[in-house]
């Protein structure tokens, strides 16, 4: 339904790929969708590599806070099987009157992909690069083990291999 809004969260550090995808599935199912993204890079230019927390706050978690400004509710692609962080998250939450909802809270990677498969739903291309979960270009790998956890390839050789971006543990609720 193209009445109700979509949003998304960008960086100026995505993949190109990602960029493109993003606009390719709006154009596609005609999304009502509205991009936050800080485009400024001056000195923080390597904050990722410096200080990833502080990075992922000033790109992320602060324009998910513009984005949900004046909404009631949220949905978000959550899962818990994406990393131990994410066990104590419910299918319904509520922070400060912000409503969170995360419907495949209980997929599993297996699911996702099957969910993509039956119901033809295009993927982005870097998947079929082998990375396994994006985020931002630099702070993103290819996993070469399949026995690591899914989010292993994120922020990898610093503090936060494997973590969160602090969107979802962070109270978002401006109200």
């Amino acid at each position: 339904n193209p009445d109700i809004p979509v949003f998304s969260v960008m960086t100026p550090f995505k993949f190109r790929e990602t960029l493109r995808y993003k606009d390719m599935i709006s154009a596609l199912w005609n999304l009502n969708i509205t991009t936050f993204c800080n485009n400024h890079v001056g000195e923080e230019f390597s904050l990722y590599h410096t200080n990833p927390d502080a990075c992922c706050d000033m790109y992320k978690v602060r324009e998910t806070k513009r984005a949900v400004r004046g909404l009631d509710a949220w949905i978000t692609g959550l899962r818990r099987t994406e990393g131990g962080t994410r066990i104590g998250y419910q299918f319904i939450e509520e922070k400060d009157g912000l409503v969170k909802v995360n419907p495949i809270l209980d997929f599993t990677e297996l699911d996702v992909w099957r969910f993509l498969a039956v119901n033809n739903i295009p993927v982005n291309p870097l998947y079929r690069q082998g990375y396994r979960s994006l985020g931002c270009e630099p702070c993103s790998r290819v996993e070469e083990d399949e026995a690591e956890m899914e989010r292993e390839g994120r922020w990898s050789n610093t503090i936060k291999c494997g973590g969160e971006c602090g969107i979802h543990s962070t109270n978002l609720a401006t109200k």
